[in-house]
């Protein structure tokens, strides 16, 4: 009789797997004892590969309690990697906190250059905003991550350390503040282009902050 090698879960299951795990891992990393916090109901990009780390499984337990589950409850205008487009193979992990939501993306260092992801919000109005990207950190991570921001006068890209602890509980660093026409005009752009092959690159979520305008003196 010949054997039969068993076919891969389809897709479906993969991405129930991976949105069970980051549920359970929330579950075991807030423990007995201490109130659950509430899973949100997202679900994982489509394209992005699973995340192949068993829940609880990480590497700096004591940045657990930064972890933001649910990025509704973040101020301002919050696009997370769910709702992304993607531009090559991602993966989704958990297994360095901080993050917004289910997880962080990365790019498995392979097609340097050819992957991207993009982040498009919705803004309410017109006017300046503080644009500040999500990004777990360690040594293992991109030192020249392309960052791109599209906004109303043009394109500006700068290129951060992803090794560097971000300034903002942790998770969140500030690209600087740019005018943003009202509606999905605008964008933030994580690319791999440029960066060594032998680090990661990550992309988690981006926030606008709108700029309260100056008052004329009188």
């Amino acid at each position: 009789m010949p054997h039969l090698r068993p076919s891969s879960p389809p897709a479906t299951l993969r991405r129930l797997s991976l949105t069970l795990r980051v549920g359970a891992t929330l579950l075991l990393l807030v423990g007995p004892g201490h109130a659950d916090p509430p899973v949100p109901t997202l679900k994982p990009h489509p394209k992005a590969l699973a995340n192949t780390h068993a829940p609880g499984e990480v590497d700096r337990p004591e940045l657990v309690p930064f972890i933001v589950p649910d990025p509704a409850k973040l101020p301002g205008i919050v696009v997370d990697e769910t709702a992304a487009e993607l531009v090559g193979d991602w993966q989704y992990s958990t297994h360095t906190p901080p993050y917004v939501g289910l997880g962080y993306i990365h790019d498995m260092k392979t097609g340097k250059g050819t992957k991207s992801a993009t982040f498009t919000p919705n803004l309410p109005k017109t006017g300046r905003y503080e644009v500040r990207v999500a990004h777990c950190y360690n040594v293992r991570r991109a030192t020249n991550t392309p960052v791109t921001i599209h906004h109303a006068a043009g394109d500006t890209t700068v290129r951060i350390n992803q090794q560097e602890e971000p300034a903002h509980d942790r998770l969140f660093r500030s690209l600087g503040v740019y005018e943003f026409a009202a509606g999905k005009s605008g964008f933030v752009r994580i690319s791999t282009e440029g960066t060594d092959p032998t680090k990661v690159v990550v992309a988690d979520a981006v926030q606008f902050l709108a700029v309260p305008e100056t008052p004329p003196r009188p």
